[in-house]
């Protein structure tokens, strides 16, 4: 996803010399491509992601469109209140890019674990949050957000994700996208769980289950119309992310009640306490139940209920 995203900035940033890209010291072998092609629009702050924040939102305020890019938690939790009072406040053009979102550097420890992000952006005022399930929707999200006035969050994979969807899928705004239609449950994904919602989806339509995939990319805004159609013409819905409390699951969830629609209602996710363990994406995915298998296992319960 993070190589869709930068090929499609340094595509808009051709077209549009307002387009800024400021870095926390990383992103070699990545950022290079809109360094090089446009250097005097193009900063690495440094390991000094407050500062960071800082310039891009002194940027913003001069007309530029400003992109920050880190890894995980680095651009969010470090520089929180300067995303609060600085960017999201004043209602800026600043557009905050975290790369690595989830267990993507399960490796590097819990302080590497981007796992309360949605969570916490999603409280933010003015703020767009997306994550992409495919580098298809990375580049779309990248436009719409460029777009549109405003602060933005992006949350961006990092392991290889594979191209889900046709080359001339469209994206809105605030919209799912309605991947397979089916009558026994709706499974809905945000971020890089796209994927292996796919997988279990196959091994479910194998036991004679059929189910409607809905790819969310957006948390905010998000598509509720979407949500309450699931909840009423199918026979549940099975929020899956790879994110903490807070995020998909808790914004679906409410939805469904504040409309009072009767429905068979599970969020997967992580648990609330802290992965204290490293290991590959893969591995931790499955430890906590995020595998095809485990959704399988997740829908089969809901349908016996």
């Amino acid at each position: 996803m993070r190589t869709a995203f930068i090929e499609r900035l340094c595509a808009l940033a051709a077209r549009d010399e307002r387009i800024w890209l400021v870095c926390g010291d990383l992103g070699y072998s990545v950022l290079e491509a809109f360094a090089d092609r446009f250097p005097a629009r193009f900063l690495n702050a440094g390991v000094a992601e407050q500062n960071m924040t800082g310039i891009a939102a002194g940027l913003a305020l001069t007309g530029k469109t400003v992109f920050t890019y880190s890894i995980a938690n680095f651009p969010i939790m470090r520089c929180l209140e300067q995303i609060r009072n600085d960017v999201c406040y004043h209602n800026l053009n600043v557009k905050i890019v975290a790369v690595g979102g989830g267990l993507a550097y399960g490796s590097h420890g819990y302080t590497h674990h981007g796992v309360e992000d949605l969570a916490v952006m999603s409280a933010m005022p003015n703020l767009t949050v997306a994550a992409p399930g495919d580098p298809i929707e990375a580049q779309a999200i990248t436009d719409l957000i460029t777009l549109t006035p405003g602060p933005a969050y992006l949350r961006l994979g990092k392991a290889g994700e594979p191209v889900l969807h046709a080359p001339e899928t469209t994206l809105q705004m605030g919209k799912a996208i309605q991947i397979a239609g089916g009558a026994h449950i709706t499974i809905i994904s945000i971020g890089g769980m796209l994927g292996t919602v796919l997988q279990a989806a196959d091994q479910l339509r194998r036991r004679g289950i059929d189910p409607r995939i809905l790819s969310m990319p957006f948390l905010v805004p998000l598509d509720k119309n979407a949500i309450l159609d699931a909840a009423q013409s199918t026979g549940g819905i099975l929020t899956v992310e790879e994110h903490g409390p807070g995020g998909l699951g808790t914004a679906v969830g409410e939805v469904i009640a504040t409309a009072g629609i009767a429905t068979r209602f599970r969020s997967l996710r992580l648990g609330r306490a802290p992965i204290k363990v490293s290991g590959s994406q893969e591995s931790l995915r499955g430890a906590q139940g995020l595998s095809a298998e485990g959704i399988v296992q997740a829908v089969e319960q809901m349908c016996k209920s």
